[in-house]
């Protein structure tokens, strides 16, 4: 008797197709719901233990506050002004550091993030308008992220800017890479990545022998310094580069991933583990920025090339005044950990923001090339119209154009954590509410000025 096989019916050849495509589901660790509580925190642990199982949501968050925008502007502060604008990288990053306790801190006590949060609470017009400026704010971020890894290829390899452009489109594996795997794995990365950026800033500080006095002298605040319109901008720029509006978004989100009580005794608790690892990751961050604009300084405004404005100019200079060949070659490898540490946390956040403002999810490669497709469109037109001279004139104003978008996200930020109904026992107190009306009414100001300086002239 004959055997008649079965024919594959048209359902199990379609599955045999997907078994080898894409994923099409957002998974860990950049999907925001699925990494939820996935961290646990043993509240009978030492304080020690709790603290160590509590760090890296502020690591991730630091990633942010020393991206390749911030050597563009640090850079040329340093340059331009010497030690001169130390003191606003300073005040930018006690500013980053209130303003991430306060989204810490509503993450835990609502267990929501921002942009969930404005999404229930604004008109559905607004809240869109508020999605529009936080995805221009990514889009501005990533172009950062672009340029920084495609000069970082350019200098160590030797490839052009538009061929190191082209590579960075690739980092799409690396994100592919890590779908499925732990919330604690990526932070292992960061880390590393971040004491790598802090390794090379350390040896190159040490080759450089800054004079010490003026660079302690530079911390102290003064109005002379910025009262003129040039060293202005670039404060502001130093000022976007450091509180970036995203973060606040991805901060309220990633500190959710542990997993703790829901009484106020483990929520206090988290807050204050969750305010040691901000503080201690944002002077990581405030120490890496200060170095680069020391090292612009020492190596360039003391010698007389106060014309450094470049990136790529500052690595080719820094050899010959330095005295040594590896200097560059840290300098190289420190801005390509930077650019790649920021691709995640870009990523990371673009989630957050679509899921919490759309209640949209998409699988994290493609949200990975919708963001880097858009970056990449003004990346090649920069180079293409102005040549290599287009990183560091594209870098500044994607620092200028987070400045601008910054007050949007920080307005509803300190309306929901001065909220009673919403944020009970852990709503801000007065002195806490009056410092983040003042940064909001000083930062709101400063754009304010850069506006009517752009539009109008000097």
């Amino acid at each position: 008797m004959p055997v008649h096989l079965a024919k594959p019916s048209p359902l199990d050849t379609r599955s045999q197709r997907l078994k080898f495509s894409l994923p099409k589901i957002a998974t860990a660790p950049f999907c925001p719901p699925e990494v939820s509580g996935s961290v646990p925190v043993d509240a009978r642990a030492p304080f020690w233990k709790r603290a160590l199982r509590f760090a890296g949501p502020g690591l991730l968050i630091s990633i942010g506050y020393m991206d390749p925008g911030n050597w563009a502007t640090a850079i040329e502060a340093g340059s331009r002004y010497g030690y001169n604008l130390l003191f606003v990288v300073l005040l930018a990053s006690l500013a980053g550091m209130a303003v991430q306790c306060l989204c810490s801190r509503l993450g835990i006590a609502t267990g929501r993030d921002l942009a969930q949060l404005c999404r229930a609470r604004y008109s559905k017009r607004s809240a869109r308008v508020q999605w529009l400026l936080a995805e221009v704010s990514i889009i501005a971020t990533d172009l950062a992220e672009v340029l920084g890894c495609a000069l970082a290829f350019h200098l160590l390899l030797g490839c052009s800017l538009t061929f190191g452009i082209a590579l960075t489109a690739f980092d799409t594996v690396l994100i592919l890479a890590l779908q499925g795997k732990g919330f604690r794995r990526l932070e292992a990365i960061m880390l590393v990545l971040v004491l790598t950026i802090g390794a090379c800033f350390f040896v190159e500080l040490v080759l450089i022998k800054p004079y010490w006095p003026d660079v302690f002298e530079g911390f102290k605040p003064s109005l002379s310094a910025i009262s003129e319109a040039a060293p202005l901008y670039l404060a502001i720029g130093i000022l976007g580069a450091t509180v970036m509006p995203h973060n606040l978004y991805l901060h309220s989100s990633v500190v959710q991933t542990r997993r703790m009580g829901n009484d106020y005794a483990s929520k206090l608790d988290a807050v204050r583990l969750a305010r040691i690892d901000t503080i201690g990751s944002l002077a990581l961050a405030l120490m890496v920025n200060a170095a680069i604009l020391i090292l612009a300084a020492a190596a360039f405004h003391t010698t007389g090339h106060t014309e450094v404005v470049e990136i790529q100019d500052a690595y080719r200079l820094l050899d010959p005044l330095v005295g040594g060949a590896m200097a560059s070659v840290l300098f190289g490898v420190a801005l390509l950990a930077s650019g790649q540490s920021s691709t995640f946390t870009g990523t990371i956040a673009g989630q957050v923001i679509m899921e919490g403002y759309l209640d949209l999810r998409i699988p994290c490669w493609q949200r990975r090339l919708i963001t880097r497709g858009l970056a990449l469109i003004p990346a090649f037109v920069g180079v293409w119209l102005m040549g290599d001279n287009a990183v560091g004139k594209l870098l500044i104003l994607s620092q200028v154009v987070l400045s601008l978008q910054l007050p949007f996200a920080l307005y509803p930020l300190i309306r929901m954590t001065s909220d009673e109904t919403l944020m009970g026992p852990f709503a801000n107190r007065l002195p806490t509410r009056l410092l983040a009306w003042f940064l909001f009414a000083v930062i709101s100001a400063a754009n304010i000025w850069l506006i009517a300086q752009i539009t109008f002239g000097d």
